[in-house]
Order: structure tokens, then C-alpha cells, then sequence
């Protein structure tokens, strides 16, 4: 481990390098952000990743960092549960909360817990009221390299119920190449959740027979625009593959999850976001597959659950798993 870079503040950010599996990873003590991947053979990095360590908390949020302690978005910042009410930090458009708010999990510097030559564990707590949410929060992350797969195992306690959805957001490009349009994507789920202009759920799951949601079979990604959670089909199995994601490279990534659910995001917003290897990310440099719990399921009790209890444990655990074609 050594210092990476500081932040504007003054605070450290260390690297740990991570090898095994035939891949490298470079992550970093700031939101546990694989800011670098690489795998043995190919050239360049599978994920984006910033130039510059200020861009990850500016136009390159989010990008290859843990985000929650909710991830993606709750309607309207607020939520009810066990019948009172809580008013959440709305960092998105004013009106909701999304990752957890302005100071979420990617914006941390996280405390090493254990290092190895293929492995790391990080944690993080989060005090009760931090960003409306009840609940002391403390948050566990390994990330390890094994059998050509980048696995994250991530657990959670809270001593107050709390909504509780913890995700690993990195970008993916397997070719290096402008931009993703061009990769095919399968994902193993018959609905998924359309949105309103603030792309929250509407009232309920839609199938993706015969529209552009349909990716049961392999086709290319497109510039149609995504920024959806797909409801992944046999929750109920546990830890099972329910993606793939292949370059016209041939290489390809399984995405293998113990999750109920899948958002996509094509990264359309990226717009000369300074890069690795001298790259200029514009929209739909990566695409982004965050295994999670639903979106604005805290409001949505028709949704699977997303509340952690006193005396539970949050387990979840996601693998990004890459082979040659």
C-alpha cells in the first residue's frame, strides 16, 4: 500500500495493487474505487478510470467506487418505516437522493482492514443520521482476484432499521474504444423498471418482451440510451450468472450476483472526462452494471426488500468474471 494522492483537503488516498487470476487491480483507500484493471494479454484497462484523483469527486463520481449507503435513487428523498418518517439529503435534481447522498460511501477515505497479494478488506461506518438515515452503519468490502473474475463480497450491520443497498459502480469497456455501442449485452431477466423524467420507478415492472429492453438474447448495447434497473430473473437461486457483456474484441465479462436486481448505465453524461492511458472519456465511454437492491424500494413495499434490522446481516456479493472469446 502507498499514498496515491492527496485531496484538496489534505487527506491521503493510498493504492493497494491487487494481482491474481491473470488480472491486476489498482484500488484505492477513496471509496474503495478500482480505478485500474488490466488482464494478462490485453493492452489496455477494462475500466474507466480518472486521470486525476479530484475528478472522482466531481465529474468523475462514482465512477469505479462503492456508492450507498443506498444506491441509486429514493423518490423524493424521504421514506416512512416502522411508521416514522425521514428526510433524506436530496443531492439529485433537488428532489431525491441518490448513492447515499452528497457525502456518500464513494466520497470516503476508507480504513484497511486486511491486505493481501490477491485480496483487500476495507470498512467504513456510517453514524446514525448520517444523510437522513437511521442507524450506525458499519460497512465491510473485499475485493479479490481469482480465476479471471474481480469479486467484490460486501456485508453491512446497523443497530436501527435502515434501508440498506451497497453497490460497486465501475465502468466497463472491453475494448478500449470510444465508446460501448458496439458491445453485446445478455441479461437473464424478463422485466424490468421503467422511469419517470427523473428516472424514478414508475408504478410497476414492465416486461421487456418486444421493446428495446430485451437483451435475454445478446445484441449490442446502441446509443438508445439506459439508465434502467433490470429485475433479475430467480432471485430466489442465490448466487447465480445473470449478464455478459462481450467487445467486438471477442473478450467477454459474466457478471455473476447474489442480487435482486441490475441497473444499467450506458454513461452517457460523460463529456471530456480526463482518462487513463491519455484517453478523453465522451458519452458511453463504459457501461456500468451495478448489482443492487431495487431502486426507491424503501417506498415501494411491493418491491423486495431492502431493510436491514438489528441483528441481520447485509451479504452481497457480485463477480465480474472475464474470459477470451
Amino acid at each position: 500500500m502507498k499514498e496515491f494522492a492527496r485531496l484538496p483537503d489534505g487527506r491521503p488516498v493510498h493504492a493497494i495493487t491487487l494481482q491474481g487470476g491473470g488480472l491486476s487491480a489498482t484500488v484505492l483507500t477513496l471509496g474503495v474505487i478500482v480505478s485500474d484493471l488490466r488482464m494478462k494479454g490485453v493492452d489496455h484497462s477494462l475500466v474507466l478510470g480518472c486521470a486525476d484523483i479530484v475528478d472522482y469527486l466531481d465529474a468523475g463520481r462514482y465512477v469505479g467506487a462503492m456508492v450507498g449507503r443506498y444506491a441509486n435513487r429514493i423518490a423524493g428523498a424521504r421514506f416512512a418505516l416502522d411508521g416514522q418518517g425521514y428526510h433524506l439529503d436530496a443531492n439529485f435534481r433537488g428532489r431525491h437522493i441518490l448513492h447515499g447522498g452528497q457525502d456518500g460511501i464513494d466520497h470516503h477515505i476508507w480504513q484497511v482492514e486486511d491486505v493481501g497479494a490477491a485480496h483487500a478488506t476495507f470498512r467504513d461506518r456510517l453514524a446514525d443520521g448520517h444523510m437522513g438515515f437511521p442507524g450506525n452503519m458499519d460497512i465491510r468490502v473485499t475485493v479479490s482476484l481469482s480465476g479471471n473474475a474481480l469479486e467484490f463480497r460486501i456485508s453491512a450491520t446497523s443497530d436501527r432499521p435502515t434501508p440498506c443497498s451497497l453497490a460497486h459502480h465501475g465502468f466497463f469497456n472491453l475494448d478500449g474504444s470510444a465508446d460501448i455501442c458496439d458491445h453485446k449485452l445478455r441479461i437473464a431477466a424478463d422485466h424490468y423498471l421503467p422511469v419517470d423524467d427523473d428516472l424514478i420507478p414508475l408504478p410497476a415492472p414492465a416486461s421487456v418482451e418486444g421493446n428495446r429492453f430485451d437483451f435475454r438474447v445478446p445484441r449490442q448495447i446502441g446509443a438508445e440510451g439506459y439508465d434502467h434497473n433490470f429485475c433479475l430473473s430467480d432471485p430466489s437461486a442465490g448466487y447465480r450468472p445473470v449478464a455478459e457483456l462481450t467487445g467486438q474484441s471477442g473478450l467477454g465479462m459474466q457478471v455473476e450476483t447474489d442480487a435482486p436486481g441490475l441497473q444499467i448505465y450506458d454513461g452517457a453524461h460523460f463529456d471530456g472526462l480526463r482518462g487513463l492511458q491519455g484517453r478523453v472519456y465522451g458519452p458511453r465511454a463504459g457501461v456500468a452494471l451495478e448489482t443492487q437492491h431495487w431502486p426507491d424500494a424503501p417506498n415501494r413495499p411491493d418491491f423486495p426488500n431492502s431493510i436491514l434490522r438489528p441483528g441481520q446481516v447485509y451479504s452481497h456479493r457480485v463477480a465480474y468474471r472475464f474470459q477470451q472469446g
